[in-house]
């Protein structure tokens, strides 16, 4: 039997993140439930990942692939296994080649000439830029 209202945590992925939901009961039979990850809750864990690191989700050969970009350490990663890619760089900034399935793509990083904004990453695939993915 599980209890209806309190803590449970468990780990996430294979680094093993700490998670905990907090179950509280609210009026009648409704519930309020709380989700942190790392010790932050969701939404604050999801905006601080936002900011380094971009993520793309696009059909390849007719499957759905997560491409991950780290933008700290610059590693690719397609659905959570990092891959080998090649950096060179470019006149507008740099370019980081890789390969999915036999399908070449490559993210550009090009700086927006705003401060406040950075460097831009794009992912191209089939000479076409692909919209990141809304979380």
């Amino acid at each position: 039997m599980f209890k209806l209202v309190g803590s449970e945590t468990f780990q996430l992925g294979k680094k093993k993140v700490h998670c905990a939901i907090f179950i509280q009961a609210s009026d009648g039979f409704s519930y309020a439930y709380t989700l942190e990850v790392a010790g932050k809750p969701l939404e604050k864990f999801t905006e601080s990942r936002s900011k380094i690191e971009n993520t793309w989700c696009i059909p390849i050969n007719g499957i759905m692939t997560r491409i991950v970009l780290e933008k700290d350490t610059l590693d690719v990663w397609v659905n959570g296994q990092k891959v080998e890619s090649t950096g060179e760089f470019t006149d507008d900034g740099t370019e980081t080649h890789f390969n999915i399935s036999n399908q070449q793509l490559c993210i550009k990083a090009v700086s927006s000439g705003k401060r406040r904004e950075g460097i831009i990453h794009s992912l191209i695939m089939n000479d076409a830029e692909i919209p990141p993915a809304v979380e």
